[in-house]
């Protein structure tokens, strides 16, 4: 798989922040995942998991900076985790100065308006930086979308917590039972990033978890296999074969689904995401990006409980089974 997007580049140089952001900032070493004790193993899915959380520190501080702006001078396969960076640090504000959303809806709104499923997910690593439960503060928040902030906080606990949230495999306290399976689809996303897109021990880590927890750790492992990458195209057919024989192929293929349709609002597809989704979902970009448009208008405008957010997804997985059925 070509892992061209995912070579360094010159990064955009941000103005040293004032006042009480300046506390806020984060190190640029925040990126380097071995810190964490992750399994990086050498080769390209290293490169892109450091490249991706180096591009989100680095809208975070872009915030601290004053300078949103300057997230779109990122490479343009690296902005959508610059404004889920934003996002955060838009969202972490808010929360400590009490203004009810207002700088989240305003990146919304402006500059993050194409890029709104990573947004959401960086709203969520900020409550889950500050221990606090994933709330919707942001004026007008999407009805269904606002649920990924669960999955960025269950990405982010689970990062700063990979030895008792992976190694005891614990849930946090705060979360209502609501929140559980899409902070399941949180962690997912972090197993992927922690095995170092692994097949093997990807799904030998799941394998770990009662069944009742794999079809969203398989969801969020679907997502972030084709959203952020870091596998080779045989890998990425290894684990297919590893969803199917845990029996949550289907799941694996929805995660996808919801990442391309990601990718797809915020800019061109990257060549080898496209790839991904095909041996992912067995279709097109473009068609599965479609079973969740279609998934959404037939829930309608009213929608917006957590078991809407379910119905969404298991509509998806069914075009995608109505898509497989011979």
């Amino acid at each position: 798989m070509d892992q061209g997007r995912t070579e360094p580049t010159p990064e955009p140089t941000l103005s040293p922040p004032r006042g009480l952001r300046r506390f806020l900032t984060k190190d640029p070493q925040e990126s380097d995942l071995s810190r964490r004790r992750f399994r990086l193993r050498g080769g390209p899915a290293r490169t892109v998991f450091t490249t991706a959380e180096t591009s989100y520190v680095f809208g975070f501080n872009a915030v601290m900076s004053r300078e949103i702006e300057k997230v779109e001078d990122l490479p343009e396969e690296q902005r959508p985790f610059g404004y889920e960076g934003a996002a955060a640090g838009c969202t972490l504000l808010d929360l400590l100065t009490l203004t009810r959303g207002r700088r989240l809806h305003e990146l919304l709104a402006g500059p993050a308006q194409h890029h709104r499923h990573a947004a959401y997910l960086g709203a969520g690593r900020a409550y889950a930086l500050l221990r606090l439960r994933p709330l919707w503060g942001a004026r007008r928040a999407h009805p269904l979308l606002r649920w990924l902030a669960v999955d960025g906080f269950g990405f982010q606990w689970s990062l700063s917590r990979a030895d008792r949230m992976i190694g005891e495999r614990t849930m946090p306290d705060l979360l209502t039972r609501a929140h559980c399976a899409v902070f399941d689809q949180g962690l997912g996303r972090l197993l992927w990033y922690h095995d170092c897109a692994s097949p093997d021990d990807v799904a030998a880590r799941i394998g770990e978890y009662p069944p009742s927890r794999r079809a969203d750790l398989w969801s969020g492992v679907g997502f972030a296999a084709a959203y952020t990458g870091g596998a080779e195209p045989d890998e990425l057919w290894w684990l297919t074969e590893h969803a199917g024989a845990d029996g949550f192929r289907a799941h694996l293929a929805q995660g996808c689904a919801f990442a391309v349709a990601a990718r797809l609002r915020s800019g061109t597809l990257p060549e080898d995401m496209a790839h991904a989704v095909q041996i992912l979902t067995g279709a097109e970009p473009d068609e599965a990006a479609a079973w969740t448009d279609r998934a959404l208008i037939a829930l309608g405008h009213e929608a917006h409980t957590h078991e809407d957010f379910q119905s969404w997804q298991t509509q998806t997985r069914r075009s995608w089974t109505r898509r497989h059925r011979y």
